[in-house]
């Protein structure tokens, strides 16, 4: 263990979770609480958020397979290395292995979809759930049109067969990467320049940019069987939206109502930032996560 650059007054672990290693930071006592972050973020983007949770919870926030300094298994043919279930998984062994059988899960992003996931197959792990700015996957597929698919071009390019996306990346990683946050982000300043670095380093190695293409190749295929399958199924535990009102997933979709049509208890706002809640309005998101987990 050594104590994250980022995290203030956590430790990093790394956590075999069933054959798949995971790199874990975690700090604080009491009731637990699993962090999840997205796309092209590690746990790094709670670096304001987390080290405020953790005066009242033991907090872990985790590197998804595929992302940070987690290991990036192949996809598979089908993808489904990178399907949200096997992430999901991945947030269970990593809990277990803490001696946290039930938790709060809280999703960004791609993490966001993770604890979508997580949720339904593991109903009893799972005592509250927050999903920042994000519609469900399936949700966003059916009512796609010309101006989300404009806006969220990836959703479209990086699930292209391998290895074209990676191979085009590769070319400027840097300026992809920059132009990628730049676009989300609606707050000066936001990300630090110490956590596009951090997010830069990570992105630079090529199995990094295979996993990330191969989580949203998932994400369009073998996920939206499992929601399929699932259709009829509702998230049990307390569910907490937040969005950016800057951001596309605010300006286009009635956030509340489309999770309302996956869970039983649902509340939430948005706040004025764009798509990175918690390093565009950590105190706010802060707030609301004490309140809500409370």
């Amino acid at each position: 263990m050594r104590a994250d650059p980022f995290l203030t007054g956590f430790t990093l672990h790394d956590i075999d979770a069933g054959g798949v290693r995971i790199r874990a930071s975690v700090g604080g006592e009491g009731p637990p609480v699993l962090l999840l972050h997205g796309h092209p973020q590690t746990h790094a983007t709670w670096h304001a958020v987390a080290p405020r949770l953790a005066a009242r919870f033991r907090v872990v926030a985790m590197d998804l397979r595929g992302y940070g300094d987690s290991d990036k298994p192949p996809g598979g043919e089908d993808h489904g290395a990178y399907a949200k279930r096997a992430m999901a998984a991945d947030a269970v062994a990593v809990m277990r292995a803490l001696g946290h059988e039930r938790f709060a899960v809280v999703g960004h992003d791609r993490g966001g979809r993770v604890a979508h996931r997580l949720a339904l197959d593991h109903r009893q792990a799972v005592s509250h759930l927050a999903v920042f700015d994000i519609a469900p996957t399936a949700t966003m597929y059916a009512r796609t049109d010309k101006a989300f698919a404009t806006a969220y071009f990836w959703w479209f390019f990086l699930i292209q067969p391998a290895p074209l996306p990676e191979r085009l990346i590769g070319a400027d990683p840097e300026y992809f990467l920059r132009t990628h946050l730049e676009g989300q982000s609606k707050t000066p300043g936001c990300p630090r320049p110490d956590l596009v670095a951090e997010y830069l380093r990570v992105y630079r190695d090529p199995a990094t940019r295979h996993a990330i293409c191969e989580d949203y190749r998932a994400a369009a295929t073998i996920d939206l069987a499992h929601d399929a399958a699932d259709a009829e199924a509702r998230v049990e535990a307390p569910l907490l939206a937040l969005w950016g009102a800057r951001g596309t997933v605010g300006r286009t979709y009635d956030v509340l109502e489309t999770w309302r049509e996956k869970a039983r208890d649902v509340r939430g706002r948005a706040l004025d930032c764009g798509h990175t809640l918690q390093e565009e309005r950590p105190e706010e998101v802060s707030a609301a996560l004490l309140a809500f987990l409370a």
